[in-house]
């Protein structure tokens, strides 16, 4: 399983913004592979946002994200927010790398 973080600063209309990321959201919980997710918004900030989705594994999201329709969903938030997305894996609590 892989964890799917993406923190998001809306830097456009809050409202538009949270239309076309529950538009995403349906898209990505109808694919392959898709586990579950939340949104969470900063306290304090009401423009910053941290997306959470969990994964069977890496292929499955990566293939969600090649899609046409994805693409196309994608496009709507460019304009209103920034991102700083990452696909993260359990880590040992030994503190070794899975590599």
């Amino acid at each position: 399983m892989v964890t799917f973080i993406n923190k998001l600063t809306v830097n456009g209309d809050i409202e538009e913004f949270l239309r076309i990321k529950q538009s995403m959201t349906a898209f990505m919980s109808a694919q392959p592979g898709y586990r579950g997710s939340s949104t969470l918004r900063q306290v304090g900030q009401h423009n910053v946002f941290i997306e959470m989705a969990e994964w069977d594994d890496a292929a499955s999201h990566q293939a969600a994200l090649r899609s046409e329709e994805f693409r196309a969903l994608i496009k709507g938030l460019s304009g209103l927010a920034t991102a700083d997305p990452g696909l993260y894996e359990e880590a040992a609590e030994d503190g070794a790398g899975r590599g």
